[in-house]
């Protein structure tokens, strides 16, 4: 079984593959830092599982998992985050990850999701599991996830971080007029009057760490 690791500490993603590369037949078959890298990775070596952090630079978990959905539908994605709401879970949900653990419960629970994944199934942390079934169960609708595109959430993501609209260009390659016309509809569509305003939206709503 071959096992992408997408998480931006080095430190997370050395004892995630000490935990998970001594068991048989497992295989970590490439690491990336980045929600960008991690789709490109996941397209070059199309593994069987991704294990996804959330927060993440360049492109958010969230995004990178629905990306990779979309590309290998094969391909199941477990989240490993620190994060836990009942808005984030039904999102992931709707991404088309499969399984969702906490980073604290990593050594006990993560193989165990890899499995159920693999075979079929799905894993959740009990608390995300009354979340999706529970009397208060929310469907997955935020502002940012339906308002705006794909190409729009990279461009939140990079002003985010302190990115110039030419900074995002280079980035996407696109032009840096077509960055700005991105960065306008996204204050239109989200209501917000600067890129101070989005910056706090995007920290509000986890798409970015501070």
């Amino acid at each position: 079984m071959r096992i992408l690791i997408a998480d931006d500490h080095e430190m997370v993603r050395l004892g995630l593959r000490h935990l998970l590369a001594e068991r048989p037949g497992w295989e970590i078959c490439a690491e990336a830092k980045t929600g960008r890298e991690a789709v490109t990775l996941a397209r070059q070596f199309e593994p069987d599982v991704v294990v996804m952090d959330i927060s993440m630079p360049q492109l958010n978990g969230l995004d990178a998992t629905r990306m990779i959905s979309q590309l290998l539908p094969e391909t199941k994605i477990v989240i490993l985050t620190m994060h836990f709401s009942d808005k984030l879970i039904g999102e992931i949900v709707k991404a088309g990850a499969c399984g969702y653990i906490m980073k604290s419960d990593a050594a006990r629970d993560l193989a165990a999701a890899i499995k159920a994944v693999v075979n079929g199934g799905s894993y959740f942390t009990s608390e995300a599991a009354n979340t999706l079934v529970g009397p208060h169960a929310m469907p997955a609708s935020s502002a940012f996830e339906n308002r705006l595109t794909p190409r729009e959430r990279e461009v939140v993501q990079l002003l985010a971080e302190g990115k110039s609209s030419k900074e995002v260009a280079v980035s996407l390659g696109i032009s840096t007029k077509t960055a700005e016309t991105h960065r306008a509809n996204v204050l239109r569509k989200l209501d917000l009057h600067s890129v101070v305003e989005l910056v706090r939206y995007a920290i509000q709503n986890k798409i970015v760490e501070v």
